[in-house]
C-alpha cells in the first residue's frame, strides 16, 4: 500500500497514486525492513527535479516495475528539501561507494539492519540507454546480490559507514590567518573563465559565495589602498553575463537553477528560492559598487519576481518553479518568431529580434529562449537611431509578451515553505531592500519574518517546513543560522523590537545544541535528532553556503555586538575545526571565510541614535557605499534595555547623534552629519571606490 497520500511535501504526493509500495521515512518502514529482512530502496528527489518526473513516469508509474519493487525491497521517498540530513548522509554515500559526484534522483539501496547503502546511483532509464543498465536490471541484480550474498552486503556496509565517520569529523589546525583568503582568491583565478564570466565549464551553476568573495576581497583590498581590481572584475563580468543570459527570465525577471551551455544561454528550467535569494544582494551591492544598470534592473526584477510569485498570502516564501510545464521542459518559457511577431508592432519586432536572438537560428527544441544576443546601445549604432527610442519600443515589447505568456500553463510550484530557504530570502531582500531604497522590498521580508516567528518558532525551537497549516520536522543547522544572519540584516535595513531578541535565542540554541563540543564547529543535525548512519558537520558550500560558515559568521557579528564571548569563542572553534578542510580546498569553504576574515579584522559597528527623517538621511549615508565589514543599526530613540555595545550609544535630547564602534569600545558621539562623514573617511568607511 502506498502511504504518501498524509505527507505534507508536494514532492512525496506526486507519487501518492504510484503502483509502488511507497513509505515515508520513518519507524514504521524501517522496522518493516528489519521485520522482513528486505533491502531498502531509497529514492530521494525534489518537486522541481526534472530527471525525478523523467525516473517517475518510465519506471515508479510502470506496473512490471513497481511489482519488482514490492516484491524485493520496502521503497522509501523522500523529500531532498524536507530531509537534507539524509539527503547529505547518502549523497556522500553514493559518492564513497561510486567515485562519482551525486544528484537526483538519488537511488539508493540499504540493508534493512542498520541502512548502510551497499549499491547506488542516480537516473536508472526504463531500457539500457545511457551506458546505464535498465532499472529493472537494476532491481533485479541488487536483489540477486542481497539474496546470495547478503555477508558481502554487510561488510561492504561497515567499510562504508567507516568511511563516512572519517569523513564526517576532518582534523583541523591551530593557525588562523589570512592565508586561505589568499588561497581563494587564487583558486578562483585558475577556474574563472575569462571569455564569457563564471567558474568552470558546462554546465554552469551560479556560485554566488564564489562571487560574494570575490567582492569582499575587492573591498578588503580597496580598504588599503592596494585595490585586487581583477577579483572585481571576475565578480561583475560574471554577473553581467548571467543578466543578461538565458539563464535569467527575460521577460519575468528571476533566474533558473543553472546553464546547460557556457554561454549561459539554455537554462534548466527550475527557478529556485535559494539561487534568487543569493544572487538578490549581489546584484544590488554590485550596483551600489557601479552604479552599473543592468545590475540595479536585475536586482529590482528578481526581488519583484520574488514577491509577486513566490510569497504566499500568509507571508512565507515558496520553495521552487518546475522546470516542465504542459509535459515539456521550457515550455512555458519559450517562443515562436511567429508568435512573438504576431504580438508586437512592426516596428517594435525588428528591434526586439535582434535584442533577444530572434533573428539568429533557434535554439532549444525548435524554438526561441530569449537572451540578450545585442544591447539597445549597439542596435542603435547599427541602425543610426536614437537609443532612447529603441529602449522604449524593446521595454514595451517585454510588458506584451510578459503579460501573453501569463495564460500559459505555468509550471508546478512547490508551495511547503522551508525556514533555511526563507531566510536566505529574508536576508536578500532586506540587503537589497536597503540598497535600493525599497520599502517594499523591506516589508516583504519582514513578512516572512512573522511568519517564521509565528509558525516555524515553537518553545524556543525552530521547525524546518510548513505546508497547508502544518508545520513540523525539527530544524537543521542552516536553519538556525541563515535566520541569524537574515535578522541581523533585518535589523540593519530597518530595527524593529524583539528581532535582536530572537536572533540572541537562536544563537544559545544553535550552541547548546548543535555544537561538538570535544572537537569545535557545528553538526548539521541537533544533538537530539534521529540518529542516522553518519552525523556530519557542514563545511563546504554547496548550492547553499555551509551552515558552519554562516553560524560562526552570525555568532562573530553577534559576539562583537554584544559584548557575548560564549558566542567569540564558538566561531573561533568552527574556524579552528575547519581549518585543515579549508586549507585543502579554500575556494570551496567561502561561507567560513567570511567569518575568518571578521574573526582576523573585526567589522566596524555604527550605532545611529535619533528619529524621523533625519535619523533615515544619516543611515543613507553610513550605507551608501558597499562596506561589507560593517553593520550600521538606526535605532529609534524609543527603544530601551539595549544589550552590549548598545546599551552605550544613548540617544542625544534631540537631533541625531551617531557612534563609531570598535569591539566593546565605542568613540564619542558624533552630533553632526558633517562630523559624521568626516569620521567615515577618516576609519576608510566608505568602503570602496566606485570601479573605473
Amino acid at each position: 500500500m502506498n502511504a504518501l497520500a498524509n505527507e505534507t511535501s508536494p514532492y512525496l504526493l506526486q507519487h501518492a497514486d504510484n503502483p509502488v509500495a511507497w513509505h515515508p521515512w520513518g519507524p514504521e518502514a524501517l522496522e518493516r525492513a528489519r521485520s522482513e529482512n528486505k533491502p531498502i530502496l531509497l529514492s530521494v528527489g525534489y518537486s522541481a527535479c526534472h530527471w525525478c518526473h523523467v525516473m517517475a513516469h518510465e519506471s515508479f508509474e510502470d506496473e512490471a516495475t513497481a511489482a519488482l519493487m514490492n516484491e524485493h525491497f520496502v521503497n522509501i521517498k523522500v523529500d531532498r528539501e524536507e530531509r537534507p540530513d539524509l539527503d547529505k548522509t547518502y549523497q556522500m554515500a553514493h559518492h564513497l561507494l561510486s567515485g562519482r559526484n551525486g544528484g537526483w534522483p538519488l537511488t539508493m539501496f540499504l540493508t534493512p539492519g542498520d541502512h548502510t547503502p551497499f549499491f547506488g546511483g542516480t537516473y536508472f532509464p526504463r531500457e539500457p540507454h545511457y551506458g546505464l543498465p535498465s532499472f529493472k536490471e537494476v532491481l533485479a541484480g541488487v536483489a540477486r546480490f542481497f539474496r546470495e550474498h547478503p555477508n558481502d552486503a554487510r561488510e561492504q556496509g561497515e567499510a562504508l559507514q567507516q568511511a563516512l565517520n572519517e569523513r564526517a569529523a576532518p582534523a583541523g589546525q591551530a593557525v588562523l590567518d589570512d592565508a586561505p583568503l589568499l588561497q581563494a582568491r587564487a583558486e578562483l583565478g585558475r577556474v574563472y573563465d575569462r571569455r564569457l564570466g563564471g567558474f568552470g565549464g558546462a554546465p554552469k551553476f551560479p556560485h554566488p559565495t564564489s562571487i560574494e568573495r570575490l567582492l569582499r576581497h575587492y573591498a578588503a583590498t580597496a580598504k588599503v589602498d592596494a585595490p585586487d581590481r581583477e577579483a572585481l572584475q571576475m565578480a561583475l563580468h560574471t554577473l553581467r553575463a548571467m543578466a543578461e543570459g538565458g539563464v535569467y527570465d527575460q521577460l519575468g525577471g528571476g533566474f533558473y537553477r543553472y546553464s546547460v551551455d557556457a554561454e549561459w544561454r539554455i537554462p534548466h528550467f527550475e527557478k529556485m528560492l535559494y539561487d534568487n535569494a543569493q544572487l538578490l544582494p549581489l546584484y544590488a551591492e554590485a550596483w551600489q559598487l557601479t552604479g552599473e544598470p543592468v545590475f540595479e534592473k536585475t536586482a529590482l526584477e528578481t526581488g519583484e519576481w520574488v514577491i509577486r510569485e513566490m510569497q504566499s498570502p500568509e507571508g512565507g516564501f515558496y520553495s521552487s518553479l518546475d522546470a516542465d510545464s504542459a509535459g515539456h521542459e521550457g515550455a512555458f518559457y519559450v517562443w515562436s518568431r511567429e508568435e512573438v511577431r504576431s504580438a508586437l508592432e512592426d516596428r517594435a519586432y525588428p528591434l526586439f529580434a535582434r535584442h533577444v536572438g530572434l533573428d539568429r537560428p533557434p535554439n532549444f527544441e525548435s524554438h526561441w529562449h530569449f537572451y540578450i544576443a545585442e544591447s539597445p546601445a549597439a542596435i542603435a549604432g547599427a541602425l543610426e537611431t536614437e537609443e532612447a527610442g529603441v529602449v522604449r519600443h524593446i521595454a514595451e515589447a517585454r510588458t506584451r509578451l510578459l503579460a501573453l505568456r501569463e495564460p500559459r500553463i505555468r509550471p508546478g510550484r512547490d508551495e511547503k515553505v522551508l525556514t533555511s530557504w526563507n531566510a536566505l530570502m529574508i536576508r536578500g531582500l532586506a540587503i537589497a531592500g536597503r540598497i535600493l531604497r525599497r520599502d517594499d522590498f523591506l516589508s516583504s521580508a519582514e513578512r516572512a519574518m512573522d511568519f517564521i516567528r509565528a509558525t516555524l518558532w515553537r518553545d524556543g525551537r525552530l521547525l524546518a517546513t510548513y505546508k497547508d497549516g502544518r508545520a513540523h520536522l525539527n530544524a537543521y543547522l542552516d536553519d538556525y543560522a541563515f535566520l541569524i544572519d537574515a535578522l541581523l540584516s533585518l535589523l540593519e535595513a530597518r530595527w524593529r523590537g524583539g528581532e535582536l531578541e530572537l536572533a540572541i535565542a537562536l544563537c544559545d540554541v544553535l550552541i547548546e545544541r548543535f555544537e561538538d563540543r570535544e572537537e569545535g564547529g557545528f553538526y548539521f543535525t541537533a544533538h537530539d535528532h534521529e540518529r542516522l548512519i553518519a552525523r556530519h558537520k557542514s563545511l563546504m558550500d554547496e548550492a547553499l553556503p555551509a551552515g558552519a560558515g554562516v553560524a560562526a559568521y552570525g555568532l562573530g557579528r553577534l559576539g562583537h555586538l554584544l559584548g557575548e564571548a560564549r558566542y567569540l569563542a564558538a566561531a573561533e572553534r568552527t574556524l579552528r575545526a575547519a581549518s585543515g578542510s579549508i586549507g585543502r580546498y579554500a575556494s570551496g569553504h567561502c561561507a567560513l571565510l567570511r567569518a575568518l576574515e571578521e574573526y582576523l579584522a573585526p567589522p566596524t559597528t555604527m550605532v545611529l541614535r535619533g528619529g524621523g527623517e533625519l535619523l533615515a538621511e544619516w543611515q543613507r549615508r553610513c550605507t551608501e557605499h558597499y562596506s561589507p565589514a560593517r553593520l550600521t543599526f538606526a535605532i529609534p530613540t524609543g527603544a530601551r534595555g539595549l544589550p552590549g555595545i548598545l546599551a552605550l550609544c544613548q540617544p542625544a535630547e534631540q537631533g541625531v547623534v551617531a557612534y563609531v564602534c570598535q569591539g566593546a569600545q565605542c568613540g564619542a558621539p558624533i552630533r553632526d552629519l558633517a562630523a559624521l562623514e568626516e569620521a567615515i573617511r577618516k576609519e576608510g568607511l566608505s568602503g570602496t571606490v566606485r570601479p573605473d
